[in-house]
């Protein structure tokens, strides 16, 4: 099996035994980040009633132009976590859980998280 393969399926293993313990709930959603090898993309859900309250990507055309660099660099992920937090805050969320989807809490994944707590999100 190819090493790529193996990274795959190592991570939705990782995915599924975080996903065991961390559910969203009304009052504090999950804050999940989903990361391709062109793009970052960040929701904030309520599992309870299958909702997606908040969303941002780096593919979206208006926050593309903010950032240098293309839609897979820490400074994308950082403005993608502000931006998911805005968007959530102005929902009225304050607090979420934070559900790093199986991948490391490193690079682009903790630079998503911190952007979010910079802007006010609580986890």
């Amino acid at each position: 099996m190819a090493n790529t393969q193996q990274r795959t399926l190592r991570r939705k293993r990782a995915h599924r035994r975080v996903r065991a313990r961390v559910t969203g709930t009304g009052e504090r959603p999950r804050l999940s980040v989903y990361k391709s090898s062109k793009f970052i993309y960040a929701q904030v859900i309520d599992d309870l009633r299958g909702e997606t309250l908040a969303q941002a990507s780096s593919a979206e055309s208006a926050l593309r132009e903010r950032f240098e660099g293309g839609g897979d660099s820490r400074a994308a992920a950082r403005l993608i976590g502000e931006t998911v937090a805005e968007r959530a805050r102005e929902k009225g969320v304050e607090r979420v859980v934070f559900d790093r989807g199986g991948y490391i809490y490193h690079g682009r994944i903790k630079a998503v998280a911190d952007g979010a707590r910079e802007k006010g999100l609580e986890f």
